[in-house]
C-alpha cells in the first residue's frame, strides 16, 4: 500500500484501479488497509472500481462521522484528473446536469426534468493539455466536484460526446478496466486538530495518464 499520511484518526493512501473503496474481501480497501495499519477502518468517500487515486479513510467512529459531515456539507474538496476523447466547447467551464441512476443497471442517466430519484449535478473543469492517442484526440482537464454524485464526471462528460477514454460503459470505443480518472487531490480538516490537510498524487505507472506522457506534464 502507498501511504501518505498516517495517525490515530485517519489514514490516507493510494487506491490503485481495480481495487474495491468499501468492503471486506482482499479486492477492498479497508481489507488492505488493516493489514497495514492494524484497527478499524471505516470508509468516508468512495472511488469507482476502475478509478485510482488518493483516498482518506477514518480510522475511529468519531472522525468518520467527522470527515463524513464535511462530504455532506461539501467542505471537503476533490479534484480530479480526466483523459476526454475529442475536445470539451470550451477549454473552461462549470457543467450542471440532473443526473438519475438506474440502479438495475448501476448506471447514471442525464435527465431533462426533477422527479423521483433525480440529483442535480455541477462540476467545474479547466483544460490543462490537448494531444493525440491512438490516432485519437484527447483532452486533459482539472476537474473540481461541487455534488458528489454516482459516476457523475463520466457520464457528465460523455453527454456531451466527450468520453473518459477506456470508459466503455459511457460511450468509450476503447472499453478497459482502467478508466482515464484519477483522484488527484483531497482537501478536509483533520476530525481532531481541525487543521487544513491538503493530499495530492500524481497518477501511477500503470494509468492512460502515465502512457500518454500527460504525467510529465502534472
Amino acid at each position: 500500500m502507498n501511504i501518505l499520511f498516517e495517525d490515530e484518526s485517519l489514514v490516507v493512501a493510494e487506491k490503485p484501479v481495480g481495487a474495491l473503496s468499501e468492503g471486506e474481501s482482499e479486492a477492498c480497501m479497508p481489507f488492505r488497509l488493516k493489514k497495514v495499519c492494524g484497527g478499524e477502518i471505516y470508509p468516508v468517500h468512495r472511488l469507482d472500481r476502475g478509478v485510482g487515486g488518493v483516498m482518506v479513510y477514518a480510522r475511529t467512529q468519531k472522525a468518520a462521522r467527522e470527515l463524513s459531515k464535511q462530504v455532506a456539507d461539501r467542505s471537503f474538496g476533490k479534484i480530479y484528473l480526466a483523459l476526454l476523447h475529442g475536445r470539451p466547447e470550451e477549454p473552461s467551464g462549470r457543467l450542471e446536469d440532473l443526473l438519475f441512476k438506474d440502479s438495475r443497471k448501476n448506471k447514471t442517466f442525464v435527465v431533462k426534468r426533477e422527479r423521483k430519484g433525480v440529483k442535480k449535478a455541477v462540476l467545474t473543469y479547466e483544460t490543462l493539455l490537448e494531444g493525440t492517442y491512438r490516432d485519437s484526440a484527447f483532452t486533459l482537464v482539472k476537474i473540481k466536484l461541487e455534488t458528489g454524485r454516482s459516476h457523475q464526471i463520466r457520464v457528465q462528460f460523455a453527454s456531451r460526446k466527450n468520453p473518459l477514454f477506456g470508459d466503455g460503459k459511457y460511450g468509450s470505443a476503447d472499453n478497459e478496466k482502467n478508466i482515464a480518472l484519477w483522484s488527484y487531490s483531497l482537501s478536509f480538516s483533520h476530525p481532531e486538530t481541525l487543521e487544513k490537510l491538503t493530499f495530492v498524487l500524481k497518477p501511477s505507472e500503470n494509468t492512460l495518464f502515465f502512457q500518454t506522457g500527460c504525467t510529465e506534464l502534472i
